[in-house]
């Protein structure tokens, strides 16, 4: 009888299941790959800084950071020296560049819950650049230049390209500029042209350089070369205007 109780117990206990294998993580396909060739995370890419920068017209409040950039490169001659109220009287011919900053939260809030910062703190100024129009047949690009902490941005290619559309919105047919940089400018539509095809430009500005008998730019165009003046003689004396290489030769300075 015992035995039959056994036999009995044995066939209607169940057996005694064995636990389920545990299912292990598929590898992530980047553990299999090089840390140097790993897809970097979302963190660690740096945003597109074109993106963050704005162009837009200069205000007067705009002349302070105007003033000290401009002036920061007048001492080598790089850019002409510009004195505050200048730049104050000709607000309107400047476009600048700036770029919007990552909001900030203070410490505590304001009374009223606003944590956004005023205006004039979103934005950080990276550089400049002005359109003088001489009239329908000419006007030029000048006082362009970015900080250096801002090279390497694009704020100087899309302030370029800003004052050149402004040019075209007033129809103008000719856009000049001197540098010290023409391949730079070449890529913007900008070719090497003869100075003295330029007399308004001579008149205002050239007569009164102290570099006008050491002037190392290259004048450039962009469009046709203009055919009249409305500034001083249609024609500037071609011995006023020394070349470098003939400076050279005679050794003058």
């Amino acid at each position: 009888m015992a035995n039959f109780f056994k036999s009995l117990f044995k066939q209607t206990d169940p057996e005694p299941t064995k636990p389920a294998p545990i299912a292990h993580e598929p590898e992530l396909a980047t553990r299999s790959v090089p840390p140097s060739a790993q897809e970097p995370t979302t963190r660690s890419l740096p945003p597109s800084a074109q993106d963050d920068i704005v162009i837009r017209k200069a205000r007067v409040q705009d002349a302070r950071n105007i003033f000290d950039l401009v002036n920061s490169l007048s001492s080598d001659g790089t850019l002409l020296r510009r004195s505050y109220a200048e730049l104050c009287e000709n607000i309107r011919d400047f476009t600048i560049a700036e770029r919007l900053l990552p909001p900030t939260e203070p410490a505590e809030p304001s009374p009223l819950g606003i944590y956004a910062q005023p205006p004039d703190d979103r934005y950080e100024f990276l550089g400049c650049g002005a359109l003088h129009l001489y009239g329908p047949h000419l006007a030029e690009v000048r006082s362009i230049v970015v900080k250096p902490e801002a090279k390497g941005l694009g704020a100087g290619g899309q302030l370029i390209k800003a004052l050149t559309e402004e040019a075209a919105d007033h129809s103008v047919m000719s856009v000049c500029l001197f540098t010290r940089i023409p391949d730079f400018f070449e890529h913007f539509g900008f070719r090497v042209a003869d100075r003295t095809a330029m007399p308004d430009k001579i008149y205002k500005d050239c007569q009164t350089c102290p570099r006008l008998y050491a002037c190392d730019e290259v004048a450039m165009v962009r469009g046709p070369l203009p055919n009249i003046a409305v500034l001083g003689p249609s024609k500037i004396q071609r011995p006023e205007l020394i070349q470098i290489g003939q400076l050279a030769t005679t050794g003058t300075r």
